[in-house]
């Protein structure tokens, strides 16, 4: 079964919706809300509902700024958490109230830009020769990657703010409603759904399904991971990440809403409920848990796991065995984004518009740079060696590590 996974380089009523958006988007505004609510990690001299100032650190590495392209407008009221994607040297990024654009990856030149009539808060996904992104209102649009043609259109059950995930000649698009509809890449013809209930609290976040050979794994807001077959949505395995557990629906929540990560054969997942699991993709065995955890993807290097926890401390976890090797508790309660790899070192945003990198060997601060004073949400891509960062006022930055 090991063999079967190559290694890679690195619908509910109105008013109930209504009224859980917008306890939701409380718990996700640029303060981490939801985290400040208990006064994690808090002391005596500090207010439990403040983030934790800045301070002065030596850099070790330096940070060159390449290129800054506006996308559009609209994510800041939303409270999801869109990213670029990038395929064949390409940047393709998605705004609320600015369409799709594509951008070469090393120069920030734009493209092609498709002018769209629809909310594009989810997305986009790219593959096989397409970029899609869905909307608040559930439609969903497919783009000609090369040119920004729109090949076609659907719609689905629940608004989508979550990127569609493209492969196996399938485009698989999961709306926040629990539900996760197959559509014909070629054609736009739908081919199956999976249906999960969701709970009545939940994360808003930005959980894409995960590919892998006949599988899509997708997390659930009820704390579990679920392997569907990727021709006919048969659920194959599911595995709790975290238990809902607690008196209220707030201690109850254990959402896994960052992507799950499938590296080699193995799969890691991390929840809200601070849990952060690696599973036998194949076969669903669990292989070990932490308990540290947070709701969005967990970053993979050849020996960490780097996660950041509901109220902002970031660690960096064993690959192998789940034990925690380091934490950094310098940004506590400052919205700090899920990671991204970035070289040597653990990139994460933060409600001001401040980019960190931190030391995968020991946590330590290692640079520094602010791409304006806007909240990151969306947790940073790296590319070849160019970290991207989209912020909620749509400004998307290019980085580069120097030498």
């Amino acid at each position: 079964m090991k063999s079967r996974f190559p290694q890679r380089s690195a619908a509910r009523s109105a008013p109930a919706l209504v009224a859980r958006m917008a306890v939701v988007m409380a718990c996700g505004v640029a303060l981490s809300g939801c985290s400040t609510v208990r006064g994690w990690f808090s002391s005596d001299k500090e207010k439990p509902s403040e983030p934790v100032e800045l301070t002065d650190i030596t850099p070790s590495v330096s940070v060159a700024r390449l290129w800054s392209v506006d996308i559009g407008d609209g994510e800041g009221r939303l409270g999801s958490r869109q990213t670029p994607a990038v395929a064949d040297g390409r940047v393709y990024a998605a705004a609320v109230e600015g369409g799709v654009r594509a951008i070469d990856l090393q120069s920030g030149k734009v493209l092609w830009h498709f002018e769209s009539d629809l909310d594009l808060s989810g997305g986009p996904g790219v593959g096989d020769g397409l970029v899609v992104a869905g909307g608040l209102d559930g439609n969903v649009v497919a783009l000609d990657a090369a040119s920004g043609a729109e090949k076609w259109r659907a719609k689905v059950t629940g608004e989508v703010i979550a990127a569609p995930a493209i492969g196996l000649g399938m485009v698989y698009v999961r709306s926040n409603d629990g539900r996760v509809t197959t559509f014909d890449a070629a054609t736009g013809e739908r081919r199956w759904f999976w249906n999960r209930e969701v709970p009545t609290l939940s994360v808003r976040g930005n959980n894409a399904p995960a590919l892998g050979p006949g599988f899509v794994f997708v997390g659930n807001d009820d704390g579990t991971v679920v392997a569907l077959s990727a021709t006919d949505g048969k659920p194959l395995w599911e595995q709790a990440i975290a238990q809902q557990e607690g008196r209220t629906e707030l201690d109850r929540m254990a959402d896994v809403d960052g992507t799950p990560v499938l590296d080699g054969s193995v799969l890691y997942a991390s929840s809200f409920g601070n849990r952060t699991a690696a599973i036998d993709a194949p076969t669903g065995r669990p292989l070990w848990s932490s308990e540290n955890g947070g709701p969005g993807r967990v970053a993979v290097s050849s020996d960490r796991a780097v996660v950041t926890a509901p109220n902002g401390v970031v660690y960096g976890l064993d690959k192998n065995g789940g034990s925690a090797l380091w934490q950094q508790p310098g940004l506590t309660r400052r919205g700090v984004t899920a990671p991204a790899i970035h070289g040597e070192y653990a990139l994460v945003g933060d409600y001001d518009g401040y980019l960190h990198w931190l030391k995968l060997e020991n946590g330590e601060f290692a640079g520094r740079a602010r791409a304006g004073r806007k909240a990151f949400r969306g947790a940073p891509v790296v590319v070849d060696g160019i970290a991207l960062v989209q912020n909620v006022n749509g400004e998307l930055t290019a980085f580069r590590l120097g030498q």
